[in-house]
């Protein structure tokens, strides 16, 4: 059974740093293209980055170039999102998912249950 499951998420003043995991189970890392995405209150799910190790690549969207960072763990099958300088706008539920890569949610077939991300003074 394909499992996905989110942790890392919390409170941190704006500045702050967090790092999300994602671990994996059922599947390879390699296999797949795991992405993250993020829903803010209010707000359609958003793609913030994805990973798709076959070819190497890597995608940020504009609003977190620069400040988030993604990478892997082959040897335990997590993908991670280190979060640096935290703006109020990145509160959001953010979730990690697995597919094809991109930005459309529809490629991705296996989701987790989100972690809460919530940046405040």
């Amino acid at each position: 059974e394909v499992q996905l499951v989110e942790s890392g998420g919390g409170l941190v003043q704006p500045g702050g740093s967090l790092r999300l995991s994602c671990a994996l189970s059922g599947f390879t890392l390699g296999d797949r293209a795991i992405a993250w995405f993020r829903r803010a209150p209010g707000k359609e799910r958003e793609g913030v980055s994805f990973i798709r190790p076959i070819d190497d690549t890597i995608v940020y969207a504009e609003s977190v170039k620069g400040r988030f960072t993604i990478s892997t763990n082959s040897a335990m099958n997590t993908v991670y999102l280190q979060m640096n300088n935290l703006k109020p706008e990145d509160t959001a539920v953010y979730y990690c998912a697995a597919g094809i890569g991109g930005w459309v949610e529809a490629w991705y077939a296996h989701w987790g249950q989100g972690t809460q991300v919530t940046v405040s003074s």
